[in-house]
């Protein structure tokens, strides 16, 4: 590898231009953070959601109603990951990612504001289903495009790194939630959460946006984009066709990081309180104790995999996913506490960041670069849609299903199989050292 062959001089020598590049990550993250903030706020709230919008007799129905259109959002990405990217690969990273702020925007303000159930009738759950699905369109892309203009700017050696802060922001948009969460629980009673305290943090949102575009438009093009000749639309589309097999391996790849991540953050609320039957403050803070862990992980492993490379990490990262995931949530359900529920999920955050640090910068080094970002978020978004997307709901039809609380740690390893597969598949005769090598 390059960087261990030439020893610490050249990641010594990127480091002032790392801290030069900090205000574009902000700037770029910045949008992430709003995506990543209304899907959990979402997810925290599924259960007042599903009252309002979704009312039943049979409070399960009324939540996987709710646990459904959540996910429903996630079947748009492969649409938006296609246009949106084929979009940004055409015409630039900066003026893609406003686009889709905008449309983040939008969809957030049609989720916050519309009456409920009682209020407007059908009416209430159809725009709360099309706001989850333009908030679906546009995050199919922005994870993709955020990564691409990550792993643009980087110096060389510290790719993995920079594409961390992806994941990253998403990590402070949970922290954020999950803050506001206590909060709200400390001062509203149940009743006024049901009624209307679930609509503040959408409200915090819609009020984050105008400064959220300030930080987005100030973007400059990465030099990368601007210094290649960039293909037509369709010539994209065509490509990306023709690179069919490395979008599969990366969708494989991905489902272990999307399965992790909202097990671990959009489910968390929902299971302590419904299946371990613990206290909603306690099981808020456990989430925001889970942002931290993470915001850590991901740049530490993110600057390990540019040191040693990205398969070692991806593949103890998997292994020991598929060894532990259903052991640990076995251990917690057989006797739940908050301490048992907070010890298994920093566990299974030390996990997801190993392999999310890596598996990151990894995708976007595979891609080829005139379709990177479509590539990449095409994958990212068919991994989300077909398995992170729907774990909540999963989740909780497997428990319901099989009457195990542990479920869920079956689901886990489940995922970490297709990414120890797809790890193996993409690093075959020292792939995975070669694209460290470029970073």
């Amino acid at each position: 590898m390059a960087s261990a062959a030439s020893g610490t001089a050249p990641i010594a020598e990127s480091r002032p231009r790392a801290l030069r590049a900090f205000p574009a990550i902000l700037r770029v993250t910045s949008g992430n953070f709003l995506e990543m903030y209304d899907f959990m706020i979402y997810a925290y709230y599924a259960t007042y959601i599903g009252q309002a919008f979704f009312p039943s007799r049979d409070p399960f129905a009324s939540l996987m109603a709710s646990l459904a259109t959540f996910g429903a959002g996630f079947l748009m990405r492969p649409v938006g990951a296609v246009v949106l990217g084929a979009y940004i690969d055409r015409y630039g990273r900066r003026r893609g990612l406003i686009l889709t702020l905008g449309l983040m925007a939008v969809a957030l303000i049609v989720i916050a504001l519309t009456p409920g159930y009682a209020s407007i009738g059908i009416a209430a759950p159809i725009l709360v289903v099309i706001g989850r699905l333009v908030q679906g369109f546009s995050a199919g892309v922005e994870l993709g495009g955020v990564s691409v203009y990550l792993a643009e700017i980087a110096p060389p050696g510290r790719r993995g790194f920079f594409c961390a802060w992806q994941s990253g922001s998403q990590q402070v948009a949970v922290a954020v939630a999950a803050l506001l969460g206590v909060f709200l629980t400390l001062i509203l009673t149940p009743e006024q959460m049901a009624a209307w305290g679930w609509r503040i943090p959408l409200l915090v949102g819609c009020a984050i946006v105008p400064f959220l575009f300030v930080l987005r438009r100030s973007l400059q093009e990465t030099q990368a984009f601007a210094e290649r000749v960039h293909p037509s639309i369709g010539a994209i589309l065509r490509s990306i066709a023709s690179h069919w097999a490395i979008v599969l391996i990366g969708m494989m790849l991905i489902a272990m990081t999307t399965v992790s991540f909202y097990l671990l953050t959009a489910y968390t609320p929902t299971f302590g309180r419904k299946v371990l039957g613990l206290g909603n403050t306690h099981v808020m803070l456990v989430t925001l104790a889970v942002a931290v862990s993470n915001f850590i992980w991901l740049p530490v492993w993110g600057a390990i995999s540019d040191r040693i490379g990205r398969r070692p990490v991806l593949l103890g990262a998997t292994i020991a996913s598929l060894v532990t995931g259903f052991p640990v949530l076995l251990w917690l359900t057989r006797d739940p506490s908050v301490g048992h529920l907070l010890v298994s999920e920093l566990w299974l955050s030390l996990l997801f960041g190993a392999f999310n640090g890596a598996a990151v910068p990894f995708l976007t080094e595979v891609m080829p670069e005139a379709v990177r970002t479509t590539g990449f978020s095409l994958a990212y978004s068919l991994a989300t849609a077909l398995f992170g997307g729907f774990t909540p709901a999963i989740c909780t039809l497997l428990i319901h299903a099989t009457g195990s609380r542990a479920m869920p740690g079956l689901w886990l390893s489940f995922a970490a199989v297709l990414g120890l597969v797809a790890t193996l598949l993409a690093t075959r005769g020292g792939v995975g050292r070669r694209s460290a090598a470029r970073a």
